[in-house]
């Protein structure tokens, strides 16, 4: 659980493949998948999310945002997380399309997690609503591409 955090440091690397420049803008995807699990949480299922990740854990700028964030909307979902440094590269993206979805924009993996992860009690009230028993399983909806060379580290 999430005591297991604070005494391993947890250690993930993408070795280089096939498309250089694929790859970095899924770290914070990553993160919030690793954490899920480790803390009991489910990621949202109505959120995209993209932003490469330092070793300390800021989120670094991405391109192809407009891509990115069209992709989110395209695919149904209702909040895209943003790094901060790409606010900038929002005026690309169609008035129409950024005002039908919730974009917040993050500095740190630390701003991320709060708004990616459902809170744990919300998650088992959710899982009785449907009847269903609370599995912990991790559900994650991503548009950023596949990951190469991250390191991550998380302290919660």
């Amino acid at each position: 659980g999430a005591h297991l955090l604070k005494e391993v440091d947890l250690h993930v690397h993408f070795p280089a493949g096939g498309v250089r420049k694929d790859g970095p803008s899924a770290g914070v995807a990553i993160v919030a998948a690793l954490v899920s699990p480790l803390t009991g949480r489910l990621v949202r299922s109505d959120l995209a999310m993209t932003g490469e990740v330092t070793l300390r854990g800021l989120v670094l700028p991405v391109g192809g945002v407009r891509q990115k964030v069209l992709a989110a909307h395209r695919a149904g979902l209702t909040r895209v997380l943003l790094p901060a440094a790409n606010e900038k590269d929002l005026h690309e993206v169609s008035a129409k399309v950024r005002d039908e979805l919730s974009i917040v924009f993050v500095r740190s993996v630390d701003e991320a997690l709060p708004l990616a992860l459902l809170p744990a009690c919300a998650e088992a009230a959710a899982a009785e609503e449907v009847g269903e028993e609370h599995t912990g399983r991790t559900q994650v909806d991503t548009t950023a591409e596949p990951q190469q060379g991250v390191l991550a580290r998380s302290r919660l």
